[in-house]
């Protein structure tokens, strides 16, 4: 468990390393953006992967037993979530999972409400489906990022039908309180909105704990999906696994009516070895990962306390994003966007993306070495001294 080794991830394919210029327009940036790990997944799982590659047939596959037994273990060991395998659809990631929930139980023209700045394929989302976008914009406070359930009951009351909650918080990196989630279902129920919690960053606690949606409202009327995977955690975006976990048998088979409908579901072995492995025997390396993520995120934060005081770190509470305030800076959009990529040679995701919320804002990822930290840090503190 070596996070300080440096892994060369140039001429790998790597979206992060070698096609930023595809979207950034130049190739000379440092890559701080995509919210991957620049660290090896966990040997127990690359050895999983290894028994499946010197197996050598790699035809049709199933989903072993073992794998729903792994994964309800790990929700009861993380979360104390009762979880049966029966209550679990695997899908190929939790976007797609999305996706389908919103064909599934809503219709053209319905409501569904974000809440920005939040998670940029949220938008599409919505409107690749051709569905109503309702902006639920999170309330900034002098104590943080919140959610403003005025303005949310108020969405609800106008007859939106589904609320896409992003739990922990992308960008924000906000672990919502179980009193925060319990108003937010109290509220659901009220007004009849169906709820896609998606938890993809779950593992991933800095500060405080999670509270699964569905176990904060439970013995409430409340519908609610619950998007998960090992991915994030593990550093397999890649291989293409998440789940969906139902709390209703109805909606559970409509799901998979949709789903095989559309032909989704076949999965592969390597994802299948990979997420069992992890399951079972990362949570040790997970632990350490944890405790490195949280040293990054102060060397961060005090970095830029003392060497640029216009900018303000908004400290995650979860996730390995760091949300960072530049209005201060008094830069547009384009103006900021220019700098970052001009002077500071960095490719990172600028806060507009997220919404109109974060303008002024960026993202960036703190799972990677110190070292690859420091050298985006200094190109920043080198443009900032230039201003």
């Amino acid at each position: 468990m070596d996070f300080e080794k440096v892994i060369d991830r140039n001429e790998t394919n790597s979206m992060k390393w070698d096609f930023y210029p595809d979207r950034y327009g130049a190739d000379d940036l440092w890559p701080m953006w995509v919210a991957d790990m620049d660290f090896q997944t966990p040997k127990s799982v690359r050895d999983a992967m290894q028994e499946v590659v010197d197996h050598g047939i790699f035809g049709y596959h199933r989903r072993p037993t073992s794998l729903f037994d792994a994964t309800t273990a790990w929700l009861k060991n993380r979360f104390d979530w009762e979880v049966n395998n029966s209550q679990i659809v695997f899908t190929p990631g939790v976007v797609p999972a999305i996706s389908h929930l919103i064909q599934t139980f809503t219709e053209e023209g319905d409501g569904v409400i974000i809440q920005p700045p939040v998670y940029y394929p949220f938008y599409a989302l919505v409107h690749n489906n051709k569905r109503t976008l309702v902006r639920n914009p999170l309330k900034e406070t002098e104590q943080g990022f919140t959610v403003d359930l005025d303005d949310l009951e108020k969405k609800m009351q106008d007859g939106a039908k589904m609320l896409l909650l992003c739990s922990p918080h992308n960008p924000i990196g906000r672990v919502w309180s179980e009193e925060e989630l319990t108003e937010i279902a109290k509220l659901a129920e009220t007004y009849k909105v169906l709820v896609v919690s998606d938890e993809i960053h779950a593992d991933l606690i800095l500060e405080g704990k999670h509270t699964p949606f569905a176990k904060a409202a439970a013995g409430r009327e409340v519908e609610t999906m619950t998007c998960l995977a090992p991915s994030k955690t593990f550093n397999l975006a890649s291989l293409q696994l998440s789940y969906v976990v139902f709390e209703n048998d109805r909606s559970q088979k409509a799901y998979e009516t949709h789903l095989q409908r559309e032909f989704v579901g076949i999965d592969n072995p390597f994802a299948t070895a990979a997420a069992e492995a992890a399951y079972r025997h990362g949570e040790e390396w997970l632990e350490h990962l944890l405790e490195y993520v949280r040293h990054n995120v102060q060397y961060v934060k005090e970095y830029i306390e003392t060497n640029m005081p216009e900018m303000k770190v908004i400290e995650p509470e979860g996730t390995y994003l760091i949300w960072i305030d530049m209005r201060e800076l008094n830069k547009n959009d384009k103006e900021l966007e220019a700098w970052l990529r001009k002077e500071a040679k960095l490719a990172l995701s600028e806060g507009h993306i997220f919404g109109e919320e974060g303008s002024g804002f960026v993202r960036i990822n703190a799972a990677c070495p110190r070292t690859t930290l420091e050298e985006g840090l200094k190109r920043m503190n080198t443009a900032y001294k230039n201003l």
